[in-house]
């Protein structure tokens, strides 16, 4: 399994890489590779490649505000989360994908 996603919030300082650390420390419970992105106060960094989010198996946006670049996902399933619920609780959020993409039953 190949996660990608862009977790970003609006001041763009702490939340922000706490949700990446929370939904790649998940991921890696799992077993899952994973290339997580950050929009933060400083720009974007760890920069998705269009090679990864073409070939990903499930794409998370973590996001609080409307994030930089998002038509690289044009024509893309995608699950929406929210950035307080992937630092809190990423296995939710992880379980919610999954269940979007219809790899995961209720």
């Amino acid at each position: 399994m190949f996660v990608v996603g862009i977790t970003a919030c609006p001041t763009g300082i702490a939340h922000t890489y706490m949700a990446q650390e929370s939904l790649e420390r998940e991921c890696a419970k799992r077993g899952y590779e994973y290339h997580f992105e950050t929009q933060g106060s400083i720009g974007i960094e760890n920069e998705l490649e269009q090679e990864d989010i073409d070939r990903a198996d499930m794409i998370i946006l973590a996001v609080s505000i409307q994030i930089e670049e998002e038509e690289r996902f044009e024509n893309k399933n995608i699950y929406y989360g929210n950035v307080d619920e992937a630092i809190s609780y990423p296995e939710r959020v992880v379980d919610k994908a999954l269940k979007h993409y219809g790899l995961l039953e209720d």
